[in-house]
């Protein structure tokens, strides 16, 4: 692989300087050669930390699409946004990778993926977690049909109180709900992919906003603002799928609960189950007894040896970069979260209406 990748990022605030940006930078064949960011001070800043020679600096994404001739675009941005700048970005010519969710609602993502199909250029949603070790590994385990009919899982992603204060997260106009579309919106994709079921036959939800009015409470970002805390504070999922599997869905930033953690799965078929709650978990029966693994990931016992080299973000680039360069399908599909966007959206509306909504 010896052609080198052009690539652009818009949005250059918190997640491009805590994810794409170093995860990027240890790509040999990626130079960042365009930034862009409604405050010129922030894509200037990453420019001179990550970009190469004579990166350019915009505040417009349509000045950086027609000026520059990247390859591909990373787009780090508000919810409300994905849409307009992934489309704009795959009609250019530019293979697409969009921070997670897809998009504000499902008719926008659904945008995204028929400008994807329509253009041929390549989409991914950044959905980090399937990246890790332990969820590379649990795939395996379910691809070879060791948990056998997966029937019932759990997706989790519950913070007691941990609330993000900075940025737009309050901001249900720009960022179209809470925790739910934050963090849930991980969980939600792991557990999908690991039990490969993309078809959801009803979805009840019940959406909370129980403590975000309180002011002066305890968070781990600091206080948060009453009058801006505009989101719900926890929400909750109960999903049916067509082949009759049922996953609940817990997402929260505050919520009065002890057994926390984010981006985890539980996963219950006929042959086995499998959970994250204390490092990957494994069990099921033998010879009549039950048993219970813990599967280790550590250096394994190596003195002076911290064990993994690579990083669940870095290696989300490393594999995006060689789908690009070899053209093969991205780990994360963007028909895949698709249907987290719409799962998600069918929480909210049926904590709206009260009603079960049921897809087509």
């Amino acid at each position: 692989m010896s052609k080198i990748l052009k690539v652009a990022i818009i949005g250059c605030g918190g997640i491009a300087n805590g994810k794409h940006l170093p995860s990027l930078a240890k790509q040999p064949q990626v130079q960042m050669t365009a930034f862009c960011d409604i405050v010129e001070e922030r894509a200037a800043k990453a420019a001179q930390e990550y970009g190469a020679e004579g990166a350019k600096v915009y505040t417009d994404y349509r000045k950086l699409l027609e000026e520059t001739d990247v390859d591909v675009v990373h787009v780090c941005t508000p919810n409300d946004s994905h849409a307009e700048i992934t489309v704009a970005s795959l009609e250019s010519g530019r293979h697409v990778m969009c921070e997670k969710p897809m998009a504000k609602t499902a008719e926008q993502a659904r945008q995204m993926l028929d400008a994807a199909k329509r253009t041929g250029k390549k989409l991914s949603i950044a959905y980090q977690n399937r990246f890790r070790d332990d969820s590379l590994f649990l795939k395996q385990v379910c691809e070879n049909g060791e948990l056998g009919d997966i029937y019932f899982g759990k997706a989790l992603a519950l913070r007691r109180r941990a609330v993000p204060t900075w940025g737009v997260f309050l901001d249900e106009e720009k960022q179209g709900g809470g925790p739910l579309i934050d963090i849930g919106t991980h969980a939600l994709d792991l557990t999908l992919w690991l039990m490969d079921n993309y078809e959801p036959k009803s979805v009840t939800g019940s959406v909370f906003h129980k403590l975000g009015g309180r002011a002066n409470a305890a968070n781990a970002f600091g206080p948060w603002d009453p009058e801006q805390f505009k989101v719900e504070d926890s929400a909750f999922g109960f999903i049916t799928m067509k082949n009759g599997a049922t996953i609940v869905l817990e997402s929260s930033w505050a919520l009065n609960v002890l057994d926390f953690g984010e981006a985890r799965t539980l996963l219950c078929g006929t042959e086995g189950g499998a959970d994250m709650n204390d490092g990957l978990r494994l069990n099921g029966e033998k010879l009549s007894r039950l048993y219970e693994t813990k599967v280790d990931f550590g250096s394994g016992g190596v003195a002076f040896f911290e064990g993994q080299q690579e990083n669940d973000a870095t290696r989300e680039a490393r594999y995006w970069v060689e789908a690009i360069l070899e053209d093969k399908e991205p780990l994360v599909k963007p028909e895949q979260a698709l249907v987290v966007t719409e799962i998600l959206e069918a929480i909210y509306e049926s904590a709206k209406t009260g009603k079960t909504v049921y897809f087509d």
